[in-house]
């Protein structure tokens, strides 16, 4: 097989969580280029339009599912549209994620529940949809889950993130344990790591501790709108059939100091 043929993701269906705007609307636009069939869920309907504009406007198929992966019990359903309009699910990217800054002597049962809720419990929930409904009974798939280098690293002082950095180890786990018990279906399962990147999540950081962020990077800069693309589609294609549980950094080598 060619170089290219491993790249190339033509004839797959890719659901992406939160992929209406920031990293999952950047992740989109790579697999999309590549030929994956694109289905994209986030919470606004009017973002979610916005993105499907966009992304149609490029030249790819998409649709778009309105959700909210908090409310757990609405996950079978949420699946069930997406086979529905699809067809298949062949690779997951749980993306969608949330933090909350706070002193942890201060912090709020709600905000802790949040944070955890989302960025732990609802990708393994809708992982577990996706894998006993779909890629279990075809025997291959391929479940991408958004981590941070946050969960390597404990805060730096003037961000107090402690639940986004224990929820965001949790998920580079998740990923490594259900590697583990899924290698046997064909089923890959990585995480990807992003360090600082404009996006909802990060930019009131950004604007405070821009000069910060950058001077500690060896790279000198912190990640552009490029520069995850590389990455997802190394991991949703067969360039990385022989990877699983892996967790891939991209933040300028700032986790190195």
């Amino acid at each position: 097989m060619s170089v290219k043929a491993l790249f190339n993701l033509t004839g797959k269906t890719a659901l992406i969580t939160g992929g209406s705007r920031g990293l999952g609307l950047q992740m989109a636009e790579a697999l999309g280029e590549m030929g994956a069939r694109l289905a994209i869920t986030a919470r606004k309907s009017d973002e979610l339009a916005e993105a499907k504009a966009h992304l149609q406007g490029l030249g790819y198929q998409v649709e778009t599912f309105t959700n909210d992966l908090q409310k757990f019990d609405t996950i079978p359903a949420l699946v069930d549209d997406v086979l529905t309009r699809c067809g298949d699910i062949d690779i997951l990217v749980n993306n969608a994620g949330a933090t909350w800054g706070a002193k942890a002597e201060e912090y709020p049962d709600e905000a802790w529940n949040k944070v955890m809720n989302l960025n732990v419990s609802a990708p393994f929930f809708l992982t577990r949809e996706v894998a006993r409904r779909v890629m279990i009974p075809k025997g291959q798939g391929n479940v991408i889950i958004t981590a941070s280098v946050a969960a390597f690293k404990g805060t730096p002082p003037g961000m107090n993130t402690v639940a986004y950095n224990t929820s965001k180890a949790a998920a580079v786990h998740l990923a490594r344990t259900l590697a583990s018990e899924w290698g046997h279906y064909g089923i890959r399962v990585n995480s990807i790591c992003p360090g600082f990147f404009p996006s909802k999540l990060a930019n009131g950081l950004i604007d405070k501790l821009g000069d910060q962020l950058i001077a500690r990077a060896p790279l000198r800069r912190i990640g552009g709108e490029e520069d995850l693309k590389g990455a997802v589609v190394y991991l949703a294609s067969d360039a990385s059939r022989h990877m699983t549980g892996q967790a891939l950094v991209l933040d300028g080598g700032a986790s190195l100091l």
